[in-house]
Formats: C-alpha cells, sequence, structure tokens
C-alpha cells in the first residue's frame, strides 16, 4: 500500500482571524486569563481550558500539553498568544475534540490503535505503519491514548506537517534544511 507523501486538510489550518465582536465567548474566555501584555502563556492558557470544561469528563490538559498547542502558533517564539491564535487554537481543539469522540466508539475515553489510524486519516494524515507504531509509543499508555495525549500528537502532527508543507514548494514530498533551520521546526514543539 502507497502512502502519500504528507497529508492534513487545509481545513484544520484555519486562517488568522480578525478581533472579536464582544458576544464571542472565545473572547470571554481569553481576557478572562490574559496577563496584562494581552497574551496568554502555559499556565494561563491550561487555567482557561479547565475553567471553561473544555474537556469535559477527561482528564485535565497538563502544563506540557499546553506549551506544546502554544508553540504550534508561536511563530515568534514568544512562548505567548495573542487573540486570534487562541481563537485558532480553540477551533482546531474543538475539531480535534469531536474527532476524538467519533472515533472513541466504546465511549473509553481513551482510543486505541486501530481508532487512532481512522482518526488520523479522518483529519486527511496518512502516515505508515512505521510511523503510526512511533506515534503510538510516544503518546500511549499501554496501549491506549487519552484526549490530552492524543491532542499533543494531533498538534505535533500538524505543526510538523505545516513546517513541512512551507518549505515543500514543489509539493514533491522532499525539502532541504539547514541544521539551525531543522531545529528551530522540531524543538519548538
Amino acid at each position: 500500500m502507497a502512502y502519500p507523501r504528507y497529508g492534513g486538510p487545509a481545513a484544520f489550518c484555519p486562517p488568522t482571524l480578525t478581533p472579536p465582536a464582544v458576544s464571542d465567548p472565545t473572547w470571554g474566555f481569553f481576557t478572562s486569563v490574559a496577563s496584562q501584555d494581552g497574551e496568554v502563556d502555559a499556565d494561563e492558557l491550561q487555567t482557561c481550558l479547565t475553567q471553561s470544561g473544555f474537556t469535559g469528563s477527561y482528564a485535565p490538559f497538563s502544563l506540557d500539553t499546553c506549551r506544546i498547542m502554544i508553540s504550534m502558533l508561536d511563530k515568534d517564539y514568544s512562548g505567548k498568544m495573542g487573540f486570534s491564535e487562541f481563537k485558532e487554537l480553540f477551533t482546531a481543539l474543538n475539531g480535534w475534540k469531536q474527532n476524538f469522540t467519533t472515533f472513541d466508539r466504546d465511549r473509553s475515553g481513551t482510543i486505541e490503535r486501530l481508532e487512532m489510524t481512522q482518526a488520523i486519516n479522518a483529519m486527511g494524515y496518512h502516515v505508515s505503519p512505521r510511523v503510526l507504531d512511533v506515534m503510538m509509543k510516544r503518546y500511549s499508555r499501554e496501549g491506549r491514548i487519552y484526549f490530552d495525549d492524543y491532542v499533543a500528537c494531533c498538534v505535533k502532527l500538524r505543526a510538523l506537517t505545516d513546517n513541512f508543507r512551507r518549505r515543500d514548494i514543489l509539493q514533491h514530498g522532499r525539502v532541504s534544511f539547514q541544521y539551525d533551520d531543522f531545529l528551530l521546526c522540531t524543538m519548538a514543539i
């Protein structure tokens, strides 16, 4: 079976959004936790996601997952996000939560290898069995992936794919990195 070079639909990569209407509930979440500089760091994001009840019956997001969520959108490497990035993150999180819920068919709060394959494919990513093995080893506990770890995996998959896609101008599935550029792409996530 052939595997496409990389995937993921543009639908999971929303454009930067304009300033909010006051009635936007995301604006309320943002302003309730944003610091004086008008940005949200990982601690503030964790507080916001917990207070908003975003994870529902799932365990709250770990601080590490909050850090990588910010890093996915942190173009200036400040470790923080403004409102447009915050709104973009909420859009992505809602998509990932819906996807996770769809493939957690037994409602265990976890997904297993087959469900993970289906969830990734549903987002438009087609990874090889070898890559899936690595993902399962990295993000599962006893063969099960919990929502927090699922989001961390989705963030990394999206961010690395976006970085690769920006450099693959001819869309051949091959890019050339300078060492420093490679480290920036991978260490920032």
